[in-house]
C-alpha cells in the first residue's frame, strides 16, 4: 500500500476528507467505515486532525484518533475498561496505548464501537473524585 500523501494544512473534517482520500479504495472504505462508527457512538464529538491522523474531540479535548498504516489500521489511545473489555481488546493491543487491527481481516466494527463509546462515558464521567 502507498503511504499517505502530504496533506494540506487545513485542520477540520476537510482535512480528515482528504486523508482518507490519500489511501486505496479497499482502505479508504475501512477508514470511511471506522469514521461512522465513531461519530454515531459519540454524538457532538467534532472532527480534526491532530498528530497528522484523523481525530474526534470531545467537550475540546481530543477523544480518540484513527489511523491506517501499511498492514493495519490504529486506534488511539486504549480506553480503560473492565477486565472482561480489557481481556476482548487484549489481542490486539500493539504497544503504549495502541490498538491495531490488521487490514487483512474484518474489522471488528462491533469492538470499534464499543472501544469509542467507552471513550466517551470516560470523558462524560469526568476526573475520578
Amino acid at each position: 500500500m502507498k503511504k499517505a500523501a502530504k496533506l494540506s494544512p487545513a485542520i477540520g473534517a476537510e482535512a480528515v476528507d482528504e486523508y482518507i482520500s490519500s489511501f486505496p479504495e479497499d482502505v479508504r472504505a475501512i477508514l470511511q467505515r471506522i469514521r461512522r462508527i465513531i461519530r454515531k457512538a459519540a454524538p457532538g464529538a467534532v472532527e480534526k486532525m491532530a498528530y497528522q491522523i484523523p481525530t474526534f474531540t470531545l467537550d475540546g479535548k481530543n477523544l480518540m484518533h484513527f489511523a491506517a498504516f501499511k498492514d493495519h489500521l490504529s486506534l488511539y489511545p486504549i480506553p480503560s475498561g473492565p477486565a472482561s473489555f480489557l481481556k476482548e481488546i487484549g489481542p490486539y493491543i500493539k504497544g503504549k496505548g495502541t490498538i491495531a487491527f490488521p487490514l487483512d481481516r474484518p474489522i471488528p466494527s462491533g469492538l470499534v464501537k464499543k472501544i469509542a463509546m467507552y471513550h466517551v462515558r470516560d470523558r462524560r464521567a469526568g476526573p475520578a473524585s
